[in-house]
């Protein structure tokens, strides 16, 4: 019986020293990935509206440039202003583990499932300049929207001299920024007797369509003292249209303060524009990540200033 189980005994030892030989090394590999990824460089993404606008260029570029100063990575996509599309960015990046995403919406109300996808997952959520509604993301940093509309009304109304025809070129329907920058330029203009709104239209944010849609407007009505547009694109593409329709002296205000706008109001084109700060936008975006992922508080509303070129 001894010598049956001697050698039972000793290839059952023999098999768990070959089972324990194992053992080892595929736990330790096992643990390897994760200390790896514990070490790894924070990753942020940043689901952009569009890169087809120098606005949004420039905010870019400032969170590009604050993610190499502090050595983290920077997974940029476009949503080529398709709030379907941009669902799609950002389900990517949640796929992709990026600890925090930056978010400038294309359209606010549509991406709020896709963020609320994104926060129980675990990700930190940060919108840039357009807010997300029906979600609440971990902060909010823009400039103040209603504070700017109201400067370019109270301007516009000044430079008219508080009567006349105007127009209001709204950004894309549904965005934050559209309806904000209108909600401050109507607590101002609205109700002004000697004041007609002539005409309120939607241009996208687009250079194109705003030049379209003035041409339109000043087929029916010529009679415009003064334009608001809830960006600089859609400003230049009225102001070619006023232009090529022979009018002079009609006052025209953007929002944004890009470079071709500066130039044009230096060129007397322009009358003024809303001056953001798309770099500084970024910036922040990038640095209230940074706070985020480390488990540092942060405020829900990080302002940025503004101010008016004007001529």
């Amino acid at each position: 019986m001894k010598r049956i189980l001697s050698p039972l005994l000793v290839g059952l030892l023999a098999t768990g020293l070959i089972a324990c030989s194992k053992q080892g090394p595929d736990t330790q590999a096992a643990s390897e990935p994760a200390a790896a990824a514990a070490g790894a460089p924070l990753s942020i993404g940043l689901a952009i509206s569009t890169q087809n606008n120098p606005f949004f260029v420039a905010l870019r570029d400032g969170a590009d440039a604050e993610a190499k100063a502090q050595g983290v990575t920077l997974i940029t996509v476009d949503a080529q202003d398709d709030s379907a599309k941009q669902i799609s960015n950002i389900e990517d990046l949640i796929q992709k583990k990026v600890q925090v995403i930056l978010i400038n919406p294309a359209d606010s109300d549509a991406v709020a499932g896709v963020v609320k996808e994104a926060l129980k997952a675990g990700i930190k959520v940060v919108s840039l300049d357009r807010s997300v509604n029906g979600a609440e993301v971990n902060a909010h940093i823009a400039s103040d929207n209603i504070a700017g509309g109201k400067m370019a009304g109270e301007f516009l109304l000044e430079k008219i001299g508080g009567k006349g025809n105007i127009v209001e070129l709204e950004g894309i329907p549904g965005s934050s920024a559209a309806r904000e920058r209108g909600q401050g330029f109507h607590s101002v203009i609205d109700g002004k007797a000697d004041v007609k709104l002539s005409a309120k239209q939607a241009a996208d944010f687009d250079r194109a369509k705003g030049l379209s849609v003035m041409e339109n407007i000043l087929q029916g009505n010529k009679d415009i003292k003064g334009v608001f547009a809830h960006n600089d694109e859609m400003a230049l593409g009225a102001f070619k249209a006023i232009e090529a329709a022979g009018l002079k002296n009609v006052v025209v205000v953007g929002f944004d303060a890009t470079p071709d706008a500066v130039k044009a109001v230096k060129a007397g084109q322009l009358a003024a524009t809303v001056q953001q700060k798309p770099e500084l936008i970024g910036k922040m975006g990038v640095d209230a990540a940074i706070k985020l992922s480390k488990g540092e508080a942060v405020d829900k509303f990080i302002p940025v200033p503004l101010d008016l070129v004007k001529q």
